[in-house]
């Protein structure tokens, strides 16, 4: 509860604060709410769809989502077993190391989703890893609430095993 203004609510309002507009965003692993329900609060224009397998964290999402009058759908399903999404706008929050994250997420993507990931101090490490088998365009941008934190946004994801078979 000491860290919930900043390491929760203000880690959610710089990741919303990221994309300037959006009509649709997928956030996944929701857990408590953070970034996602922040998220909808930030940017009442898109349609914030929370996915979260935990049902216990379900069931508070949608209440959460019910009492704030959030422009909110909650997926109570594993990432893997929900059809994509295809939202503008893809986040996630301490779901995973970036090799696994990014084949959950691209998915639910489109060719011009952007991908919002706060991470922590190891993020040079996990975009190496990733580079093995992903090629992207990003941003990296410092965070506010952790000087070692940063927050990656991703476009323009390409599985490099695919791009092998065409020779490209």
């Amino acid at each position: 509860m000491d860290a919930l203004e900043t390491r929760h609510l203000e880690d959610g309002v710089q990741v919303a604060e990221t994309i300037e507009s959006c009509k649709t965003w997928a956030d996944l692993g929701s857990g408590g709410g953070f970034p996602g329900l922040v998220v909808a609060i930030c940017k009442p224009e898109a349609r914030v769809t929370l996915v979260e397998s935990d049902q216990r964290k379900a069931v508070f999402l949608r209440r959460a989502a019910a009492e704030l009058k959030l422009n909110v759908a909650v997926q109570s399903a594993r990432i893997e077993s929900i059809p994509p999404l295809l939202t503008d706008v893809i986040s996630a929050r301490a779901l995973a190391p970036l090799d696994r994250l990014i084949p959950l997420a691209y998915r639910h993507g489109r060719h011009d989703t952007r991908y919002v990931f706060p991470k922590g101090s190891r993020y040079k490490e996990e975009l190496s890893e990733a580079r093995k088998n992903w090629r992207f365009e990003i941003d990296v941008l410092p965070s506010r609430t952790d000087k070692d934190a940063v927050i990656l946004i991703m476009e323009n994801i390409l599985d490099t095993q695919i791009l092998k078979k065409f020779h490209v």
